[in-house]
């Protein structure tokens, strides 16, 4: 079975965190959603790219996500949401996936 790219395991915890918390009206459930994604990722990052790679990584995660409360009240709250969550993961993908880093799982 193929491994889901850090990356996208970022990105879907920002998305899914935000949409869990939306939908079910229970922000900490999405709160849950986003730490474990969250999670996953940095032990990926860590694996395929060292711990001061992954530190910085999860510093970004962190940092989307109490940036996108700002700039949704700039753009809207599902804009923000994918905004960043883009912005992570070509983040991700620069620093430990296939972007000519070690650590690529092609």
């Amino acid at each position: 079975m193929a491994k889901v790219p850090a990356s996208v395991v970022a990105a879907a915890g920002l998305v899914g965190g935000y949409g869990v918390a939306r939908w079910t009206g229970k922000r900490p459930l999405g709160g849950v959603a986003l730490a474990a994604a969250g999670a996953v990722a940095a032990r990926q990052w860590q694996q395929e790219a060292g711990g001061k790679v992954a530190a910085g990584l999860t510093g970004l995660y962190v940092a989307g996500f109490a940036g996108s409360h700002p700039l949704a009240k700039k753009v809207g709250a599902w804009p923000a949401v994918f905004a960043v969550a883009g912005g992570v993961a070509a983040a991700s993908w620069a620093a430990s996936g296939c972007g000519g880093r070690r650590g690529c799982s092609k």
